[in-house]
């Protein structure tokens, strides 16, 4: 609940405060904030898809993903379905928790605003990442978790 606190926090203050043309380096060259919304999915990809298309992919699926996500942290460590998914790993809890926080947070504003607010632009040398937030950061760090645990617990077949 505090990354969701923290997401939407941000975002509003940062609406709030910069125009979508301000632009504030932290790093020149590196690191700036700025505020730009994003009306599609990760990258922008979307962006100029219907309203009909936009809202079922962009709305629908994710509620849909964080429904079996929250299925899944809620269930008892010891069920037959928290064993199956590798629940008890201890990477997969934090991980997914993660994924759940950062999706849901771009959800509220894709559900209540119909964009999700960016602000956080990073340049490595001449190469721009498409601008991001508090929510996607976390969604990376999740996915990162299960990419460890996965790899962490892999077996080798021989």
């Amino acid at each position: 609940m505090l990354v969701v606190i923290l997401d939407q926090a941000t975002k509003l203050y940062i609406r709030d405060t910069f125009s979508e043309t301000d632009l504030v380096p932290v790093i020149r060259g590196i690191f700036n904030i700025v505020h730009a919304e994003n009306a599609g999915a990760a990258f922008s990809m979307l962006a100029g898809a219907s309203s009909l298309i936009r809202q079922v992919v962009l709305l629908g699926l994710p509620a849909f993903v964080l429904s079996v996500i929250a299925l899944l942290l809620w269930s008892s460590p010891d069920s037959k379905r928290s064993i199956a998914w590798g629940m008890n790993s201890p990477l997969m809890r934090p991980g997914l928790t993660l994924i759940f926080a950062g999706a849901l947070g771009n959800l509220i504003d894709r559900a209540f605003r119909g964009t999700v607010t960016d602000f956080i632009q990073v340049f490595i040398g001449t190469y721009e990442f498409p601008s991001f937030n508090v929510a996607d950061t976390v969604i990376n760090i999740g996915a990162g978790l299960l990419l460890i645990d996965l790899l962490r617990t892999r077996k080798t077949i021989t």
